[in-house]
């Protein structure tokens, strides 16, 4: 087995502690002890606290979508893939225990006072309605549809309602009623 790098572990540590219990309730200190490094092995890979969140939501945007990739990788249809991420969203939520999306959960804790991590959150959700967008466009190769571009916008949307009823709800329903909407948008 591959031993972990400090690097590594410093970002999985910092990750699990600011998913969990937030970024401004979890102090450096407490990421030295459970990373269980020296503080000047902290300091070697990452400037600041701060410097650490980027690294963190970096991570996050590569899993999520290395995540999506290997769980659509057997898929070719576009429409199947779209209904795949709906599933995948679920699944995520699921595995998380109903914790909710990282960007979102950023965002709502350090609002607009952090302007390169709102604006990170902002393009990782651009990036996700891409993906969507992408989807829907060859779909609309395949089958007439009057307006893509709403389509695309719309299933985003519901997909993202669905990320916050579930967490709010901690049930997954809400993900089998976007993919019935989501089926009659997309026949």
């Amino acid at each position: 087995m591959k031993k972990e790098k400090v690097r590594e572990r410093i970002i999985r540590v910092a990750s699990d502690l600011f998913y969990k219990q937030g970024y401004n309730s979890t102090g450096i200190n407490q990421i030295i002890a459970e990373a269980d490094i020296a503080i000047g092995s902290l300091y070697n890979h990452f400037s600041s606290k701060n410097d650490l969140l980027h690294a963190y939501l970096v991570k996050e945007e590569l899993d999520w979508f290395k995540g999506f990739e290997n769980s659509t990788s057997t898929i070719s249809d576009p429409r199947e893939k779209l209904l795949a991420l709906i599933d995948y969203r679920k699944k995520l939520q699921q595995t998380s225990k109903f914790a909710g999306c990282h960007f979102i959960k950023i965002i709502s804790e350090i609002g607009e006072g952090n302007p390169s991590v709102s604006g990170f959150a902002q393009q990782h959700k651009e990036k996700q309605k891409e993906l969507i967008r992408t989807l829907v466009n060859e779909y609309t190769a395949q089958a007439l549809m009057t307006d893509p571009e709403l389509t695309a916008e719309n299933i985003f949307l519901l997909i993202e309602g669905a990320v916050v009823t579930s967490t709010i709800s901690r049930q997954n329903d809400s993900f089998d009623h976007v993919k019935k909407i989501v089926q009659g948008l997309i026949p």
